[in-house]
Protein backbone atom coordinates (compact mmCIF):
# COMPACT_ATOMS: atom_id res chain seq x y z
CA UNK A 1 0.00 0.00 0.00
CA UNK A 2 1.13 3.16 -0.83
CA UNK A 3 1.90 5.50 1.96
CA UNK A 4 0.96 9.49 2.09
CA UNK A 5 2.82 12.44 0.38
CA UNK A 6 4.82 14.65 3.05
CA UNK A 7 5.56 17.78 1.72
CA UNK A 8 6.35 21.44 1.98
CA UNK A 9 4.06 23.32 1.40
CA UNK A 10 4.10 26.87 0.46
CA UNK A 11 0.74 29.89 0.57
CA UNK A 12 0.59 31.14 -2.88
CA UNK A 13 1.46 34.78 -4.22
CA UNK A 14 -2.07 35.23 -4.77
CA UNK A 15 -3.41 34.18 -1.99
CA UNK A 16 -3.34 36.36 1.68
CA UNK A 17 -4.22 35.13 5.20
CA UNK A 18 -6.46 38.22 6.69
CA UNK A 19 -7.92 38.63 10.12
CA UNK A 20 -11.33 40.43 9.83
CA UNK A 21 -14.58 39.62 11.13
CA UNK A 22 -13.51 35.76 10.72
CA UNK A 23 -9.76 34.37 9.93
CA UNK A 24 -10.08 34.68 6.49
CA UNK A 25 -8.04 33.51 3.39
CA UNK A 26 -8.40 36.17 0.12
CA UNK A 27 -7.39 35.14 -3.23
CA UNK A 28 -6.58 38.63 -4.86
CA UNK A 29 -6.83 37.36 -8.43
CA UNK A 30 -9.96 35.40 -8.39
CA UNK A 31 -11.47 37.95 -5.50
CA UNK A 32 -12.81 35.13 -3.99
CA UNK A 33 -12.58 35.21 0.24
CA UNK A 34 -12.59 31.85 2.47
CA UNK A 35 -13.73 31.67 5.59
CA UNK A 36 -11.28 29.63 8.36
CA UNK A 37 -11.24 28.06 11.67
CA UNK A 38 -8.87 28.64 13.58
CA UNK A 39 -7.14 25.08 13.39
CA UNK A 40 -7.35 25.65 9.37
CA UNK A 41 -5.81 29.74 9.81
CA UNK A 42 -3.54 28.48 12.04
CA UNK A 43 -1.99 25.95 9.80
CA UNK A 44 -1.72 28.59 6.54
CA UNK A 45 0.01 30.64 8.81
CA UNK A 46 2.61 28.75 9.21
CA UNK A 47 2.45 27.97 5.12
CA UNK A 48 2.89 31.44 4.66
CA UNK A 49 6.30 31.48 6.89
CA UNK A 50 10.05 31.44 4.84
CA UNK A 51 10.35 27.54 5.68
CA UNK A 52 6.60 26.43 4.93
CA UNK A 53 5.05 24.04 6.47
CA UNK A 54 5.79 20.16 6.11
CA UNK A 55 2.46 18.52 5.61
CA UNK A 56 1.24 15.24 4.66
CA UNK A 57 -2.01 15.60 2.08
CA UNK A 58 -5.76 15.89 3.78
CA UNK A 59 -9.10 16.60 1.72
CA UNK A 60 -8.40 20.54 3.42
CA UNK A 61 -4.98 20.20 1.48
CA UNK A 62 -6.28 18.93 -1.85
CA UNK A 63 -9.09 21.61 -1.80
CA UNK A 64 -6.12 24.44 -1.14
CA UNK A 65 -4.35 23.22 -4.20
CA UNK A 66 -7.60 23.34 -6.44
CA UNK A 67 -8.37 26.90 -5.70
CA UNK A 68 -4.89 27.97 -5.91
CA UNK A 69 -4.21 28.95 -1.92
CA UNK A 70 -1.25 26.18 -1.40
CA UNK A 71 1.56 25.01 -3.41
CA UNK A 72 4.84 23.16 -3.53
CA UNK A 73 6.62 25.84 -4.79
CA UNK A 74 8.12 28.76 -2.64
CA UNK A 75 6.75 32.19 -2.97
CA UNK A 76 9.17 34.91 -3.65
CA UNK A 77 7.08 37.69 -2.05
CA UNK A 78 6.95 38.64 1.35
CA UNK A 79 3.49 37.85 3.01
CA UNK A 80 2.21 40.57 5.41
CA UNK A 81 1.48 40.79 8.96
CA UNK A 82 -2.11 39.02 9.88
CA UNK A 83 -3.64 41.19 12.81
CA UNK A 84 -7.37 41.58 14.42
CA UNK A 85 -9.09 44.27 12.05
CA UNK A 86 -11.50 46.69 13.19
CA UNK A 87 -15.20 45.90 13.59
CA UNK A 88 -16.52 46.28 11.06
CA UNK A 89 -13.52 45.50 8.79
CA UNK A 90 -12.71 47.97 5.82
CA UNK A 91 -12.01 45.86 2.97
CA UNK A 92 -13.05 48.11 0.26
CA UNK A 93 -11.12 51.32 -0.45
CA UNK A 94 -12.32 53.55 -3.28
CA UNK A 95 -8.86 55.49 -3.83
CA UNK A 96 -9.36 58.87 -5.76
CA UNK A 97 -5.94 59.53 -6.65
CA UNK A 98 -6.80 62.26 -8.92
CA UNK A 99 -10.08 64.48 -9.69
CA UNK A 100 -8.67 65.64 -12.96
CA UNK A 101 -10.38 64.14 -16.11
CA UNK A 102 -9.87 64.30 -19.80
CA UNK A 103 -13.33 64.10 -20.65
CA UNK A 104 -16.65 66.69 -19.32
CA UNK A 105 -19.56 63.93 -18.85
CA UNK A 106 -23.30 65.78 -18.89
CA UNK A 107 -23.75 63.11 -15.44
CA UNK A 108 -19.96 63.77 -14.00
CA UNK A 109 -20.65 63.72 -9.50
CA UNK A 110 -17.23 66.22 -9.63
CA UNK A 111 -18.61 68.48 -12.33
CA UNK A 112 -16.79 70.79 -14.32
CA UNK A 113 -13.59 68.66 -13.35
CA UNK A 114 -11.22 69.17 -10.74
CA UNK A 115 -7.29 70.17 -9.70
CA UNK A 116 -6.44 67.78 -6.64
CA UNK A 117 -4.21 64.58 -6.88
CA UNK A 118 -3.06 62.79 -3.91
CA UNK A 119 1.14 62.54 -4.36
CA UNK A 120 2.96 59.78 -5.43
CA UNK A 121 4.05 58.80 -1.56
CA UNK A 122 0.59 59.35 -0.36
CA UNK A 123 -1.11 56.80 -2.08
CA UNK A 124 2.15 54.24 -1.17
CA UNK A 125 1.20 55.27 2.18
CA UNK A 126 -2.60 54.92 1.82
CA UNK A 127 -1.94 51.49 0.41
CA UNK A 128 0.25 50.41 3.13
CA UNK A 129 -2.25 51.73 5.70
CA UNK A 130 -5.15 49.74 3.93
CA UNK A 131 -3.23 46.48 3.62
CA UNK A 132 -2.17 46.58 7.05
CA UNK A 133 -5.63 47.22 8.07
CA UNK A 134 -6.28 43.61 6.41
CA UNK A 135 -8.19 45.52 3.38
CA UNK A 136 -9.04 43.55 0.56
CA UNK A 137 -9.57 45.33 -2.50
CA UNK A 138 -8.19 48.86 -3.80
CA UNK A 139 -10.67 50.51 -6.34
CA UNK A 140 -8.59 53.47 -8.21
CA UNK A 141 -10.73 55.70 -9.47
CA UNK A 142 -10.23 59.50 -10.16
CA UNK A 143 -11.89 61.23 -12.12
CA UNK A 144 -9.46 59.81 -14.62
CA UNK A 145 -6.71 57.77 -12.41
CA UNK A 146 -4.56 57.49 -16.49
CA UNK A 147 -4.11 61.26 -16.31
CA UNK A 148 -2.36 61.40 -12.81
CA UNK A 149 0.69 62.96 -13.40
CA UNK A 150 2.77 60.30 -11.21
CA UNK A 151 0.75 57.43 -12.53
CA UNK A 152 3.88 55.16 -13.99
CA UNK A 153 5.39 55.59 -10.46
CA UNK A 154 2.25 54.34 -8.54
CA UNK A 155 2.16 51.30 -10.56
CA UNK A 156 5.42 50.37 -10.47
CA UNK A 157 5.02 50.13 -6.80
CA UNK A 158 1.29 48.61 -6.76
CA UNK A 159 2.52 44.67 -7.08
CA UNK A 160 4.39 45.54 -3.95
CA UNK A 161 0.70 45.25 -1.84
CA UNK A 162 -1.18 42.25 -1.54
CA UNK A 163 -4.53 43.67 -2.13
CA UNK A 164 -6.94 43.08 -5.56
CA UNK A 165 -6.54 46.23 -7.51
CA UNK A 166 -9.49 47.50 -9.49
CA UNK A 167 -9.13 50.58 -12.19
CA UNK A 168 -11.65 52.64 -12.63
CA UNK A 169 -11.26 54.52 -16.56
CA UNK A 170 -13.08 55.92 -19.01
CA UNK A 171 -10.86 53.30 -21.40
CA UNK A 172 -9.76 56.40 -23.58
CA UNK A 173 -5.58 56.28 -22.33
CA UNK A 174 -5.83 52.24 -22.35
CA UNK A 175 -3.61 51.88 -25.19
CA UNK A 176 -1.80 48.23 -25.94
CA UNK A 177 1.51 49.83 -24.22
CA UNK A 178 -0.07 50.89 -21.33
CA UNK A 179 -1.75 47.68 -20.99
CA UNK A 180 1.28 45.77 -21.03
CA UNK A 181 2.62 47.57 -18.21
CA UNK A 182 -0.62 47.42 -16.30
CA UNK A 183 -0.01 46.37 -12.48
CA UNK A 184 -3.76 45.69 -11.60
CA UNK A 185 -6.47 42.81 -11.50
CA UNK A 186 -9.18 43.95 -12.97
CA UNK A 187 -10.56 47.39 -15.06
CA UNK A 188 -13.98 48.73 -14.71
CA UNK A 189 -14.89 50.46 -17.97
CA UNK A 190 -17.61 53.05 -17.89
CA UNK A 191 -19.84 52.64 -20.92
CA UNK A 192 -23.22 54.16 -20.37
CA UNK A 193 -25.57 52.22 -23.10
CA UNK A 194 -25.04 51.76 -26.68
CA UNK A 195 -23.49 54.10 -28.95
CA UNK A 196 -26.18 56.76 -28.76
CA UNK A 197 -26.74 56.71 -25.73
CA UNK A 198 -22.81 56.78 -24.71
CA UNK A 199 -22.01 59.23 -26.89
CA UNK A 200 -25.03 61.44 -25.43
CA UNK A 201 -22.79 62.07 -22.31
CA UNK A 202 -19.32 61.24 -22.70
CA UNK A 203 -19.41 63.06 -26.27
CA UNK A 204 -18.97 61.73 -29.94
CA UNK A 205 -16.62 58.45 -30.19
CA UNK A 206 -16.52 57.98 -26.89
CA UNK A 207 -18.59 54.57 -27.57
CA UNK A 208 -16.32 53.22 -30.31
CA UNK A 209 -12.57 54.31 -27.98
CA UNK A 210 -14.27 52.78 -25.11
CA UNK A 211 -15.31 49.40 -26.72
CA UNK A 212 -11.80 49.18 -28.19
CA UNK A 213 -10.29 49.41 -24.68
CA UNK A 214 -12.63 46.73 -23.81
CA UNK A 215 -11.59 44.31 -25.85
CA UNK A 216 -8.13 45.31 -25.67
CA UNK A 217 -8.10 44.72 -22.43
CA UNK A 218 -9.88 41.37 -22.26
CA UNK A 219 -7.12 40.19 -24.87
CA UNK A 220 -4.26 41.34 -22.82
CA UNK A 221 -5.96 38.89 -20.22
CA UNK A 222 -7.29 40.82 -17.25
CA UNK A 223 -10.50 40.72 -15.51
CA UNK A 224 -12.64 43.48 -17.24
CA UNK A 225 -16.14 44.89 -15.85
CA UNK A 226 -18.67 47.47 -16.93
CA UNK A 227 -20.63 50.62 -14.88
CA UNK A 228 -23.43 52.04 -16.55
CA UNK A 229 -25.62 54.33 -15.68
CA UNK A 230 -29.35 55.04 -16.34
CA UNK A 231 -29.92 57.96 -18.56
CA UNK A 232 -32.43 59.75 -20.06
CA UNK A 233 -30.67 58.68 -23.47
CA UNK A 234 -30.24 54.94 -23.15
CA UNK A 235 -32.98 53.41 -21.58
CA UNK A 236 -34.41 51.22 -24.86
CA UNK A 237 -30.42 50.14 -25.31
CA UNK A 238 -30.52 47.50 -22.30
CA UNK A 239 -31.49 44.73 -23.95
CA UNK A 240 -28.54 45.15 -26.28
CA UNK A 241 -26.23 46.12 -24.14
CA UNK A 242 -26.94 43.05 -21.93
CA UNK A 243 -26.68 40.70 -24.91
CA UNK A 244 -23.30 41.96 -26.22
CA UNK A 245 -21.67 42.37 -22.58
CA UNK A 246 -22.34 38.76 -22.33
CA UNK A 247 -20.85 37.80 -25.66
CA UNK A 248 -17.79 39.69 -24.43
CA UNK A 249 -17.24 37.84 -21.30
CA UNK A 250 -17.41 40.83 -19.07
CA UNK A 251 -16.69 39.98 -15.48
CA UNK A 252 -19.29 42.06 -13.93
CA UNK A 253 -22.00 44.65 -15.20
CA UNK A 254 -23.00 47.03 -12.55
CA UNK A 255 -26.20 49.01 -13.60
CA UNK A 256 -27.11 52.14 -10.88
CA UNK A 257 -28.66 55.50 -11.41
CA UNK A 258 -26.74 58.86 -11.00
CA UNK A 259 -27.72 61.46 -8.34
CA UNK A 260 -28.18 64.95 -8.48
CA UNK A 261 -24.95 66.14 -7.64
CA UNK A 262 -22.10 68.37 -9.65
CA UNK A 263 -22.96 68.72 -13.26
CA UNK A 264 -26.08 66.52 -12.96
CA UNK A 265 -27.55 69.57 -11.71
CA UNK A 266 -26.93 71.11 -14.53
CA UNK A 267 -28.41 68.87 -17.04
CA UNK A 268 -31.11 67.08 -14.41
CA UNK A 269 -33.36 66.20 -18.03
CA UNK A 270 -30.84 63.42 -17.72
CA UNK A 271 -32.03 61.68 -15.03
CA UNK A 272 -35.62 59.73 -15.59
CA UNK A 273 -37.63 59.58 -12.40
CA UNK A 274 -37.67 56.26 -10.02
CA UNK A 275 -40.84 55.28 -11.56
CA UNK A 276 -38.90 54.71 -14.68
CA UNK A 277 -35.30 54.58 -13.89
CA UNK A 278 -35.62 52.18 -11.00
CA UNK A 279 -36.94 49.14 -13.51
CA UNK A 280 -33.27 49.37 -15.06
CA UNK A 281 -31.48 48.76 -12.18
CA UNK A 282 -32.56 45.24 -12.52
CA UNK A 283 -30.12 44.55 -14.83
CA UNK A 284 -26.68 44.18 -14.85
CA UNK A 285 -24.96 40.56 -13.46
CA UNK A 286 -21.98 39.36 -11.37
CA UNK A 287 -21.03 40.36 -7.53
CA UNK A 288 -20.77 44.17 -7.91
CA UNK A 289 -17.95 46.07 -5.79
CA UNK A 290 -18.67 45.69 -3.02
CA UNK A 291 -21.16 44.15 -0.04
CA UNK A 292 -22.95 44.51 3.42
CA UNK A 293 -24.20 42.24 6.34
CA UNK A 294 -27.30 41.91 7.75
CA UNK A 295 -29.06 44.30 9.33
CA UNK A 296 -26.28 47.43 8.13
CA UNK A 297 -27.01 49.37 4.63
CA UNK A 298 -24.77 50.05 1.52
CA UNK A 299 -21.14 50.00 2.39
CA UNK A 300 -20.56 48.55 5.91
CA UNK A 301 -16.99 47.64 4.56
CA UNK A 302 -16.20 51.02 2.63
CA UNK A 303 -14.51 53.96 2.80
CA UNK A 304 -13.19 56.48 0.92
CA UNK A 305 -9.84 58.33 0.12
CA UNK A 306 -10.82 61.74 -1.90
CA UNK A 307 -7.63 62.82 -4.44
CA UNK A 308 -7.26 66.40 -1.36
CA UNK A 309 -6.62 63.94 1.36
CA UNK A 310 -9.58 63.63 2.82
CA UNK A 311 -11.65 60.65 4.33
CA UNK A 312 -15.17 59.67 4.11
CA UNK A 313 -18.09 57.37 3.73
CA UNK A 314 -18.10 57.52 0.14
CA UNK A 315 -16.93 60.31 -2.52
CA UNK A 316 -20.90 61.23 -2.18
CA UNK A 317 -20.17 62.15 1.13
CA UNK A 318 -17.13 64.98 0.61
CA UNK A 319 -18.46 67.64 2.68
CA UNK A 320 -18.86 65.01 5.43
CA UNK A 321 -15.63 64.35 5.73
CA UNK A 322 -13.91 61.27 8.22
CA UNK A 323 -10.39 63.32 8.83
CA UNK A 324 -7.53 63.82 6.60
CA UNK A 325 -5.44 60.85 5.72
CA UNK A 326 -2.76 62.07 7.56
CA UNK A 327 -5.12 61.35 10.65
CA UNK A 328 -4.39 57.40 9.76
CA UNK A 329 -6.69 55.20 8.09
CA UNK A 330 -7.59 53.25 11.01
CA UNK A 331 -8.57 56.96 13.00
CA UNK A 332 -10.90 57.83 10.20
CA UNK A 333 -12.30 54.49 9.78
CA UNK A 334 -13.40 54.91 13.41
CA UNK A 335 -15.53 57.76 13.15
CA UNK A 336 -17.92 56.41 10.52
CA UNK A 337 -21.01 55.19 11.76
CA UNK A 338 -22.56 52.27 10.02
CA UNK A 339 -26.34 52.42 8.93
CA UNK A 340 -28.39 50.43 10.42
CA UNK A 341 -31.47 49.36 8.52
CA UNK A 342 -33.55 49.33 11.84
CA UNK A 343 -32.99 53.15 11.62
CA UNK A 344 -33.98 53.95 8.83
CA UNK A 345 -37.82 54.96 7.40
CA UNK A 346 -38.43 51.53 5.63
CA UNK A 347 -40.70 48.76 6.37
CA UNK A 348 -40.96 46.21 3.40
CA UNK A 349 -40.07 42.60 3.58
CA UNK A 350 -37.31 43.48 1.12
CA UNK A 351 -35.19 45.74 3.41
CA UNK A 352 -32.09 43.03 3.72
CA UNK A 353 -32.23 42.74 -0.22
CA UNK A 354 -32.02 46.33 -1.16
CA UNK A 355 -30.41 47.50 2.37
CA UNK A 356 -32.22 50.59 1.79
CA UNK A 357 -30.64 51.23 -1.57
CA UNK A 358 -28.39 54.44 -1.77
CA UNK A 359 -28.61 56.61 0.96
CA UNK A 360 -26.95 59.54 -0.53
CA UNK A 361 -29.68 59.57 -3.31
CA UNK A 362 -32.06 58.86 -0.55
CA UNK A 363 -31.00 62.29 0.86
CA UNK A 364 -31.46 64.16 -2.74
CA UNK A 365 -35.54 63.03 -2.96
CA UNK A 366 -35.26 64.43 0.46
CA UNK A 367 -35.34 62.42 3.97
CA UNK A 368 -31.57 61.61 4.94
CA UNK A 369 -33.66 57.81 7.12
CA UNK A 370 -36.09 57.90 4.15
CA UNK A 371 -36.41 55.49 0.82
CA UNK A 372 -34.61 55.25 -2.08
CA UNK A 373 -37.06 55.31 -4.26
CA UNK A 374 -35.75 54.01 -7.44
CA UNK A 375 -34.79 50.56 -5.33
CA UNK A 376 -38.46 50.85 -4.37
CA UNK A 377 -39.45 50.43 -7.90
CA UNK A 378 -37.02 48.25 -8.97
CA UNK A 379 -38.30 45.70 -6.52
CA UNK A 380 -41.89 46.84 -7.67
CA UNK A 381 -42.71 47.94 -4.05
CA UNK A 382 -44.56 51.43 -4.98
Amino acid sequence: MEGKRTERLFLQKKAVLRWIEEPSVYHTGRDDLYELDDESFAFLKQCASPRGALHERNEFIEYCFKEGILGTRKSLSVHPPVVKSPTPSLRYLELQITDRCNLKCRHCYIGGGGSHELSVGQVRSVLAEFEAQQGLRVLISGGEPLVHRGFGKINRFLPDFRVRKVLFTNGLLLTREVLRGLNVDEIQISIDGMEKGHDALRGAGGFRRAMEALSLARASGFDVSVATMVHSGNLGEFDEMGKLLKGLGIRDWTVDVPCVTGALKENRDLQPGPEVAGKYLKYGFGGGPHESAEGFGCGLHLASVLADGRMAKCTFYADRALGRIEDGLLACWGRLKPVRLSDLGCDCDLIETCRGGCRFRAETLGDPLGKDLFKCRMYDIL
